[in-house]
């Protein structure tokens, strides 16, 4: 039982990044991003949407996206200063 509720504790500090293969903007996207969750203490998990449908169909022409652990999203373009709001407590 300990595993199971262990298991569903969310990060609260980590922002996902939907990105895809040779995207440029994705890269554009981390070179962003990881300077500023460093500065912030958040951590990135990359989720590359290739392999899942259901991720593929959702993001697909959006990619790159953030999402953040209360289920908000922003699409690309966006900027440190956009991100850095929207993980602001």
């Amino acid at each position: 039982m300990y595993g199971k509720l262990l298991g569903a504790v969310p990060l609260v500090n980590q922002l996902t990044l939907y990105t895809g293969p040779n995207c440029h903007l994705c890269e554009q996207a981390k070179a962003i991003l990881y300077p500023l969750l460093t500065e912030k203490g958040w951590q990135l998990a990359e989720v590359g949407i290739q392999s899942d449908e259901m991720l593929h169909e959702k993001y697909g022409v959006r990619i790159p996206v953030v999402k953040l652990p209360n289920g908000d999203e922003k699409g690309w373009p966006f900027t440190a200063a956009q991100i850095g709001r929207m993980i602001e407590p």
